[in-house]
């Protein structure tokens, strides 16, 4: 909406025009008396200005087409004028700014999702403008920080309710152990390897995490190398041939015949196609096929699609698979032997490389699909 004055503003600015043209009248007029008896009092001035005067003047009768009165008069007059505008408009800006200050003690006040509601013409517009971005800016800055608090206070628990669980099966049966609660020594076998086992399940945890941390760090240094991706792919498929071959699984690899080159750092690459073939393993149920397919989309990217014939994930499950500890099953049981954290690495690591990662599900297929730029470029 446009920017009004109250009635009791326009008023303020009606007495003040008032009073300063009265104050103006009266400085005019004794300016006009002094400068009248000034030229009265000097014979030369006054000759000289009779002189103008008649040269000025036209006709038979000498008519003359101004006064030394009426020319000052008019000056006087324009002066007025435009010191009555410049004062009414900086007495009008004033108020524009004292509404503008008024605005901002609302904000502060708390009332955040206010936002300074009326146009200005001007360059005070600029300030309104601004004003609005820069509260915009700053709510959006609390709002991160309190989500980051959020999200910091989610990982504390859920890294908590991760470690506590296979910990206290440890502590459990190396208590049973402490205690000598056993009957024989096939008990006391059976109960490291189940300690055993739970503490790797806690390294693989603390390991994920670690590396998750890492790759969400957005200055977090890439060893870059020249790589052949047709090959790498190639390796990482043989390492998972054996799996794949007990889970009765086929693993199908389609690659260019050319080799297709990149600058990525190699390692932590391999871990984001790690993470999506062992994903579709344990969490494709009912897959008989994961292909590994890459593509050059354009001169400047590549495309890498890691599929599975699996069941498909849940619609309302696709916006959460990249979160951290998401797990598209409604319980938060370890049978599938994830952490949850596979997803948000890889994610973490493709963003590094500048590249994005996305997924989609249907009835044939589940999908990721990553693009990555051939050439690493610091941003």
């Amino acid at each position: 909406m446009k920017f009004k004055l109250t009635a009791r503003e326009k008023s303020e600015l009606f007495g003040e025009g008032i009073v300063t043209i009265i104050l103006l009248l009266l400085l005019n007029i004794a300016t006009f008396v002094v400068l009248d008896q000034l030229i009265a009092s000097n014979p030369e001035l006054e000759n000289g200005i009779f002189q103008i005067k008649m040269s000025l003047s036209f006709g038979p009768n000498n008519i003359r087409i101004w006064s030394w009165g009426w020319l000052f008069g008019v000056i006087l007059l324009i002066g007025d004028g435009a010191f009555i505008y410049w004062r009414l408009i900086r007495r009008y800006r004033q108020m524009q700014l004292r509404h503008i200050i008024a605005e901002l003690h609302y904000i502060a006040d708390g009332h955040f999702d206010h936002r300074i509601p009326f146009q200005i013409s001007g360059q005070m517009q600029k300030v309104v403008s601004s004003v609005n971005a820069l509260v915009d800016s700053t709510i959006k800055a609390m709002e991160d920080e309190r989500e980051i608090e959020r999200s910091k206070d989610e990982l504390i628990t859920n890294v908590s309710h991760d470690i506590r669980t296979p910990l206290t099966s440890i502590i459990g049966y190396l208590g049973l152990i402490e205690n000598k609660q056993y009957h024989s020594e096939e008990d006391i076998l059976k109960y490291t390897h189940t300690a055993y086992l739970k503490s790797r399940e806690m390294k693989v945890l603390v390991d994920d995490l670690f590396e998750y941390t890492k790759v969400q760090q957005v200055d977090a240094p890439l060893q870059l190398t020249r790589l052949n991706v047709c090959q790498m792919l190639e390796q990482i498929a043989a390492g998972f041939e054996l799996e794949a071959q007990n889970r009765q699984i086929q693993l199908t690899v389609d690659v260019p015949k050319e080799p297709l080159y990149m600058e990525a750092d190699g390692e932590k690459l391999a871990r984001v196609f790690n993470n999506l073939i062992t994903n579709a393993f344990k969490y494709g149920t009912g897959a008989k096929n994961i292909y590994l397919t890459l593509r050059q989309s354009s001169p400047e990217e590549i495309k890498i699609t890691v599929a599975n014939d699996g069941k498909p994930i849940p619609k309302e499950a696709l916006e959460h698979v990249f979160e951290r500890f998401y797990r598209a099953e409604s319980s938060r049981s370890r049978a599938t032997g994830g952490t949850g954290l596979g997803l948000a690495i890889a994610q973490g690591i493709v963003q590094l490389h500048h590249g994005f990662i996305y997924v989609t599900s249907n009835e044939k297929l589940t999908s990721f699909i990553i693009n990555l730029p051939v050439k690493h470029q610091e941003k």
